[in-house]
């Protein structure tokens, strides 16, 4: 359901000139804090919001293989060599991270409400959480990738509910940095009680909206991008457009996969995202290995293994999932005929491992039997050899496993 309809632009620079079409979910609490005037956040100047300080060329190329490139890849599913750390993979909630991988626990934090009413996005929340002093881009990424998945909440000036009933528009809340307008989008109760806490403008409404739907108002508006928790001292970050705008192309747009990783898990889960993944297009992610004398290089998709010898396909629900990991590879499109083709092509395949940075799950072979018994997928069509930007990951740390 569209949750944005566009308006025709208002005067207040410091709202923004949209309102919720149909049914939203909006929060009266004085938690919902108020708007964060441009003035208050002009001031804040003096300590610079944590932002995203990666190149356009880290996030715009990728998923952007060649021809030449992924007809390499798909000869040679799934044939790397070096697959993931054994440990990591069966006891990933124990397991902290290492150099060369970011593997986060199996499971999202459990369902908070950090404010009565109010439930947090506890995978942002988490996120943001995270960041250092000086974040880096690889926490930024971070922070991008769990921003794709449930809500966020945004500020209205008002009684939201009184103001749809009237069929009034929403003044959603904006932060200016010179000419440029930022969304204001928090994680939690407690990120918008920081927020009224800071201005002291009490009389406000939270409104949850799913996150995609925050994204694409941002992109069809003047926004720079989204400041999140912008009162949260280290725990706010900045994501701007450049970012965000490949982000949302090349997200699923309902989310289903990352929807199901980020739920509460329950004995259907995994059959649940089996189905899930043979009707959703999906990423591997792919390296060029080292070819032997005299051999033309092959590329190679990424695989795990569990502790007691399970060999894994590494699939992902968005190329940020393979970014975000820092060990080099290149996301690459995968479809469900593929994926049911690589699986049957390689019996020796246990089962599959999605999105490694977590939340993340394995899927067994015979759970897989959706995605095994797909048609093969049709033959490419040549393509003339095109040249793919290189990403220019934040970390260059190759994958131990």
């Amino acid at each position: 359901m569209a949750l944005f309809s566009r308006r025709p632009k208002a005067t207040d620079a410091s709202t923004s000139d949209d309102t919720p079409a149909d049914d939203t979910a909006a929060e009266d609490t004085a938690a919902g804090g108020s708007e964060e005037r441009a003035d208050a956040v002009a001031d804040e100047g003096a300590e610079p919001t944590p932002q995203v300080n990666i190149s356009l060329s880290t996030f715009r190329g990728v998923g952007a293989l060649g021809p030449q490139d992924r007809a390499r890849a798909d000869a040679a599913t799934p044939a790397r060599t070096t697959p993931a750390s054994p440990a990591t993979m069966s006891s990933a909630e124990t397991a902290p991270p290492n150099a060369s991988r970011v593997q986060g626990p199996a499971e999202a934090p459990p369902p908070r409400e950090s404010v009565p009413g109010l439930k947090d996005n506890v995978l942002l929340h988490a996120a943001l959480a995270r960041l250092s002093e000086k974040p880096t881009a690889r926490e930024l990424l971070d922070v991008a990738r769990q921003l794709l998945q449930n809500h966020v909440f945004l500020r209205v000036r008002g009684d939201a509910r009184a103001l749809l009933a009237e069929g009034k528009e929403l003044p959603l809340a904006v932060a200016k940095r010179g000419d440029e307008q930022f969304m204001l989008v928090y994680s939690s109760g407690e990120a918008l009680q920081a927020a009224v806490q800071a201005d002291g403008q009490a009389d406000t409404s939270a409104v949850a909206q799913p996150a995609l739907a925050v994204l694409r108002h941002m992109m069809a508006g003047p926004y720079a991008g989204l400041l999140i928790d912008g009162a949260a001292a280290q725990a706010r970050a900045v994501l701007p457009r450049a970012v965000l705008e490949p982000a949302l192309a090349q997200a699923d747009p309902q989310l289903r996969v990352k929807t199901a990783l980020a739920a509460e898990r329950t004995p259907e889960t995994a059959a649940s995202l089996a189905q899930t993944l043979s009707e959703t297009p999906i990423w591997v992610a792919v390296r060029e290995n080292t070819p032997a004398d005299g051999q033309a290089p092959r590329m190679g998709i990424a695989e795990a293994r569990t502790a007691d010898g399970r060999r894994l396909l590494e699939v992902y629900s968005h190329p940020l999932e393979i970014v975000a990991m820092a060990r080099g590879d290149r996301p690459m499109p995968f479809t469900p005929a593929q994926l049911g083709k690589a699986l049957r092509d390689h019996p020796e395949l246990s089962g599959v491992l999605v999105d490694a940075a977590g939340p993340w799950l394995i899927v067994d072979r015979d759970t897989l039997a959706p995605v095994l018994a797909l048609p093969e997928p049709p033959a490419a069509a040549p393509e003339a050899p095109a040249a793919a930007p290189e990403p220019d990951h934040t970390d260059s740390a190759d994958a131990t496993g």
